[in-house]
Parts: structure tokens; C-alpha cells; sequence
């Protein structure tokens, strides 16, 4: 049971796009994989091509099984497995944002978002600390005028006296 490719395509009014996929060529041999890689994209352009938006279907290719999903706003899904995979994960699969449709990536995807909330907190902290510096130096410079002040207003008003 072996996923080889998912793939993500735009079926255009001429020709499909490509617009992302993911291959797991790895248990081939080092000089098949190109080929078969090729062979992959080039299948799932070809079956997005020659069918219908908003149809789901499945072909075989030799001992693959390609299930392709063409959504209504031409926005097309591919996976090629072999032909233990179960059809029903693969359109799930396809249905699914990818993220809800793997736990772990859904993991990632909130340890991503709670780490830039942190990041923001620690600088804002520091921010914070940058600002508290600069009051504590302006109120140590204020309190030294303060003092300053105090003594001079002090020997003003000690050579005056009250006649």
C-alpha cells in the first residue's frame, strides 16, 4: 500500500497547469526515478485534461491507480497509488485541505502559528524593557537635577532673610 504522487493542477480553457505536486519515487532505482516522475505528471495532466469539472474518477495504468478529482472552479487533484490504497482515502484525500486531512500537518500548522505568536510577545517584551531603560535612566538624570535644584534654591533663600 503505497502513495507515489499527489498533485494539484489547473485544467486552463487549452491546457492544464501544474501548479504543485509531491512524489515517492524512493522505492524505484536511482536512474528509473526522473522517468517515472515524468510519467507521473505527464499521466495526471493527460487524465485532468479528459475529464469533465466537478467529475471524480479513477484509472488504471499499468499496476497504478491514478484518482483524480476536477472541481467546478477548475482546480484539479491527482493521486496515483498502487492499487492496495484504498480509492476511498484517496478522495478524501483530494476532498480535504490538506492540512485537516493529516494530523501531523495540522500539528505543525498550529506549532507554527503559536511560535509566531511567542516571537511577537518576546519582542514586544523586549520593547517594553527598552522603554522601562530609558525611563529609569531619565528619572536617575531628573532626580540628580531635582537634587541640584534643591541646593540651589536652598542658598538663594538663605541670603535673603525676612527683615
Amino acid at each position: 500500500m503505497k502513495l507515489y504522487s499527489l498533485s494539484v493542477l489547473y485544467k486552463g480553457d487549452y491546457k492544464v497547469h501544474l501548479l504543485k505536486s509531491a512524489y515517492d519515487v524512493s522505492s524505484f532505482s536511482f536512474f528509473q526515478r526522473s522517468s517515472v516522475q515524468e510519467f507521473m505528471t505527464f499521466t495526471s495532466q493527460l487524465i485532468v485534461e479528459r475529464s469533465d469539472k466537478g467529475s471524480r474518477s479513477s484509472v488504471k495504468e499499468q499496476e497504478y491507480l491514478c484518482h483524480v478529482y476536477v472541481r467546478n472552479d477548475s482546480l484539479a487533484g491527482v493521486v496515483i497509488a498502487d492499487a492496495e490504497y484504498p480509492q476511498r482515502v484517496c478522495f478524501t484525500l483530494l476532498d480535504k485541505n490538506p492540512r485537516d486531512a493529516d494530523p501531523m500537518s495540522k500539528v505543525q500548522a498550529e506549532l507554527d502559528e503559536t511560535k509566531i505568536i511567542l516571537h511577537n510577545t518576546m519582542e514586544s517584551l523586549l520593547q517594553r524593557g527598552e522603554k522601562l531603560d530609558d525611563l529609569v535612566s531619565k528619572s536617575e538624570v531628573l532626580g540628580t537635577q531635582s537634587k541640584a535644584f534643591y541646593k540651589t534654591a536652598r542658598k538663594q533663600n538663605s541670603c535673603c532673610g525676612i527683615m
